[in-house]
C-alpha cells in the first residue's frame, strides 16, 4: 500500500498562546469539554490532517471518532517526541522557528488520550542539546498547564521527561567541566546498540577524524572503530509501544532539513556517540570544510581543533584553564589581525552540503528506531509503531537548526511513515528530495524500511490526493512558501 501523507496548509500561520491550549471548537469527539476563547489553528490543522488520512473514517464527525486507534491500544505506553533541541534562538529570534509549539503537542496528546481510552501512559520526552536550559524552555512551552489540566480534569497522569544525563549550566560561556551539572537521565536507563556492518559508516575511511557532539573525540572514535558502531539510546523511547514524532519544519546546516529522521537525535542519551563530521577538507579525508576555504582560515580552524583536543577534551580544571588562557591570547593577540571570515564560520563544523558524515548518523538512527528492541537487539521486523506530525505552522529557514529565521509556512503534515512524511515535507519546503542524502535508504529501490522510492508515497493536500510523480515533480507548485536553505546549502538542495 502507498504510504499516505496528509498536508493541511493555507490557514493562519500563528499559534494559540493561552495555556493549556484548548481547541477552539467543541468537536464531537470532545463533547462537553473546554474550548479556547481565542483561535487555535494548530489544533484545527492537526485534527484535519488526521481526518484527511482517512483514519477511522466511519466514525468521523461523531463522538466515537478515534483516529489513532489503529496505532494505539488501551493500556499501552505512548511516547510523544517533540523537537526540544534548545531553549533560546542563538540569533535572538523567536523559538517558534526552532522547537515544537505546545499547542501542537496538546492536540497530539488529546488524540493519544482518546485512543488509550483512559488506560495506559502518555510520555512527552526528548534529549535536547547539552546547552539547552530545560527550565527556560519550559517557561516557553508552559506544558505544566497541560499536565495540570490532564491531572485535574481528565484524571490522567501526563508525564514529561528531560532524558539527558547532564546539561551546561550557563550556555553563554564554554562548556567547561565546572559549567556542567549532572541530570537524572532516563528513568528507564540507557540501551546500547551496535550496528556493526549494518551501519552507514561501516567501511568508511577516516574514523580518526571523527568529531561528535562534545569535545572528547576519543570517545566518539572508540565507539566507531574496529567494525564497531555503537549508539546509546534512551530506553523510555525504545520501550514504547508507539512513538509519535512531532518535529519542527526547518532547514539544517549539516543534513539539509531536520524533520522526523534527523529528529531521532533526540532519542540518544549520549550525544557523543553521534558523528557530526570528520576533520579537514575532502582532499584530506574529511568533510568539516569545503576545499574553497582559504588556506589561512583552514590553519586557524585547525589550530582551534588542536587546542580543543588538548584542553576542553580533558574535562578537567587544568584543561579549562589551558583553554581559557589560549582563548584569551587569541582574542587579544591574533583576532585583531587575523580572524576567520564569515563564510568559513558558517560552514565550519561540517555545516555545508558536502558533509558526508551526518546523514550516515541519521540513517543509522533510523535503522535503530525501526529494528532495535528495547534491549538493543537488532531484529528483522519493525519493533514499535510510529506516527508523525510535523509542526509547520511557523517553520525555520536560513541558519537552522539553532538560529533559524521564522517563516510563516502555515501547515501541518502527518503520516505513519517517517521517510514518507519527511520527503513530502521537504518537497513542500521547495527542496529536491533526491538531493537529500538521508533519504537514500528509501530511494534505493530496495529499502528495508518499507518504501523503495518516492513513487510509493500518496500525498493528500488539503483533502485532495496528488499523484506522487506530479507532487515530487518540478512543475508542481507548493502551497507553502519556499524555504531558504542554510547558507552552506545554497545551490545544493533547491528544486531546479
Amino acid at each position: 500500500m502507498p504510504a499516505r501523507v496528509s498536508v493541511v496548509c493555507g490557514q493562519v500561520a500563528g499559534y494559540n498562546t493561552e495555556p493549556p491550549y484548548h481547541p477552539d471548537t467543541a468537536w464531537p469527539e470532545w463533547a462537553g469539554r473546554e474550548v479556547s476563547a481565542g483561535p487555535n489553528p494548530a489544533y484545527r490543522m492537526v485534527r484535519q490532517a488526521l481526518a484527511d488520512l482517512g483514519l477511522d473514517r466511519p466514525h468521523y464527525g461523531t463522538e466515537s471518532w478515534n483516529p489513532l486507534g489503529d496505532f494505539i491500544r488501551p493500556g499501552e505506553t505512548v511516547v510523544i517526541k517533540p523537537n526540544f533541541v534548545i531553549s533560546r534562538n542563538r540569533k535572538g529570534r523567536t523559538l517558534d522557528a526552532i522547537v515544537t509549539h505546545p499547542s501542537v503537542l496538546r492536540a497530539v496528546a488529546d488524540y493519544v488520550f482518546l485512543a488509550l481510552g483512559g488506560s495506559g501512559r502518555i510520555v512527552i520526552a526528548d534529549t535536547p542539546q547539552m546547552d539547552c536550559n530545560w527550565d527556560e524552555l519550559m517557561r516557553y512551552e508552559r506544558l505544566d498547564s497541560v499536565i495540570e489540566y490532564y491531572r485535574s480534569v481528565l484524571a490522567f497522569p501526563l508525564e514529561l521527561y528531560d532524558l539527558r544525563n547532564f546539561q551546561v549550566i550557563d550556555p553563554d560561556i564554554p562548556p567547561y567541566s565546572t559549567n556542567r551539572k549532572p541530570l537524572p537521565g532516563d528513568p528507564k536507563g540507557t540501551v546500547k546498540v551496535d550496528l556493526g556492518a549494518r551501519s552507514a559508516f561501516f567501511g568508511l575511511a577516516g574514523e580518526e577524524r571523527m568529531y561528535g557532539a562534545d569535545y572528547d573525540r576519543k570517545e566518539t572514535i572508540a565507539l566507531h572503530s574496529g567494525g564497531r558502531h555503537e549508539y546509546h539510546l534512551a530506553r523510555t523511547i525504545l520501550a514504547a509501544d508507539t512513538v509519535i514524532s512531532v518535529p519542527k519544519m526547518k532547514v539544517h546546516k549539516k543534513v539539509g532539513v531536520t524533520l522526523n529522521l534527523k529528529g531521532l537525535v533526540g532519542t540518544v542519551s549520549n550525544k557523543n556517540c553521534l558523528v557530526h563530521y570528520r576533520l579537514g577538507t575532502p582532499r584530506e579525508g574529511g568533510d568539516q570544510l569545503p576545499e574553497t576555504v582559504v588556506g589561512s582560515d583552514r590553519m586557524v580552524v585547525r589550530i582551534q581543533r588542536w587546542l580543543m583536543d588538548r584542553t576542553m577534551a580533558r574535562q578537567s580544571g587544568f584543561g579549562d584553564r589551558l583553554y581559557g588562557a589560549a582563548l584569551g591570547f587569541y582574542r587579544a593577540c591574533v583576532k585583531p589581525f587575523r580572524h576567520v571570515t564569515a563564510a568559513t564560520l558558517l560552514q565550519d563544523d561540517g555545516n555545508w552540503s558536502g558533509n558526508d558524515s551526518c546523514w550516515r548518523m541519521t540513517a543509522d538512527l533510523a535503522r535503530i528506531f525501526f529494528f532495535a528492541s528495547a534491549n538493543g537487539e537488532l531484529l528483522p521486523s519493525p519493533q514499535r509503531k510510529h506516527f508523525c506530525v510535523v509542526d509547520g505552522v511557523i517553520g525555520g529557514e536560513l541558519e537552522g537548526p539553532l538560529s533559524a529565521s521564522p517563516i510563516a509556512a502555515g501547515c501541518i503534515v502527518a503520516g505513519e511513515h517517517p521517510f514518507a512524511v519527511d520527503m513530502v515535507t521537504t518537497r513542500l519546503m521547495g527542496f529536491d528530495v533526491t538531493k537529500v542524502k538521508q533519504f537514500g535508504a528509501a530511494l534505493s529501490g530496495q529499502s528495508e524500511f518499507g518504501i523503495g522510492s518516492s513513487s510509493e508515497i500518496a500525498p493528500v493536500v488539503n483533502g485532495s490526493p496528488v499523484g506522487a510523480n506530479e507532487f515530487f515533480g518540478r512543475d508542481w507548485k507548493s502551497p507553502v512558501p519556499a524555504f531558504q536553505p542554510h547558507p552552506g546549502w545554497i545551490g545544493a538542495i533547491e528544486l531546479k
